[in-house]
């Protein structure tokens, strides 16, 4: 879909954004069988964020079908516009991500929640994925447990997305009061052995970081901070495109 915008009083026809969420499909975690998902504030704050800023989201899962969902802060008015309106039924409707094609998409974003942990840390598809959405020049990001996708992924030089670059996640300092007894890593400790520069504040403050196409968060609180960057990014590209034209 395009539409018109005014640039320096030149009018210019671009193609609306396109979002792809990449969520997770396991719904429990742990020797104790934690029920998990995607964590609700981490799904619908982004998701409103780019619903308002005119983008069309596609939501994908690892398998595909109902997507799992961690509902949590039930009260908070962004979260009941997400499950009120069509974020809910895309959640209860999603395809797998084998049936992505990367060409129809500007941007990649994880939510977190304990569910990434288990089926998208050591999960090739997954991997494939993100490597395909940075080679190919286009953003990708990821929020709280959001980013163990990342930890794996090389690129197509061998490299490791994360090796050098600004990012965060859920910390340790967060993990340990929070899922510690159900994860069988900590987050932290993977981006770091993987070469990137991790930096996380105080638990369960807003930290979110963009390190040129790459956008992370630590925690719940930092969603909306992501899509913002993300939003930031594309804009830009997009006033850049147009400025070309």
């Amino acid at each position: 879909m395009s539409e018109s915008v005014i640039y320096n009083n030149l009018n210019f026809s671009i193609m609306k954004k396109r979002i792809l969420f990449m969520v997770t499909s396991a719904d429990v975690i742990g020797p104790k069988n934690r029920k998990t998902g995607s964590l609700l504030t981490e799904l619908a704050h982004p998701y409103e964020a780019f619903k308002k800023q005119g983008y069309e989201i596609d939501i994908y899962s690892v398998k595909g079908g109902e997507a799992p969902i961690d509902l949590v802060e039930l009260d908070d008015p962004i979260n009941q516009a997400f499950l009120n309106d069509d974020g809910l039924i895309k959640m209860k409707n999603t395809k797998s991500i084998d049936n992505v094609s990367i060409d129809d998409y500007d941007a990649v974003f994880v939510p977190g929640g304990l569910g990434p942990v288990v089926d998208m840390t050591d999960n090739p598809p997954v991997q494939h994925l993100l490597a395909s959405f940075y080679d190919s020049g286009k953003v990708v990001s990821a929020v709280c447990h959001g980013p163990v996708s990342l930890g794996n992924v090389k690129l197509k030089d061998g490299s490791y997305l994360v090796k050098g670059k600004h990012v965060t996640g859920f910390s340790a300092a967060e993990e340990a009061g929070y899922a510690k007894d159900d994860v069988p890593f900590e987050l932290e400790d993977l981006l770091k052995e993987r070469g990137a520069d991790y930096s996380a504040v105080d638990p369960w403050q807003p930290h979110s970081i963009t390190d040129g196409r790459l956008v992370t968060g630590q925690n719940p609180a930092s969603a909306q901070g992501v899509a913002e960057k993300v939003i930031a990014i594309l804009e830009s590209a997009a006033v850049l495109e147009s400025s070309k034209a």
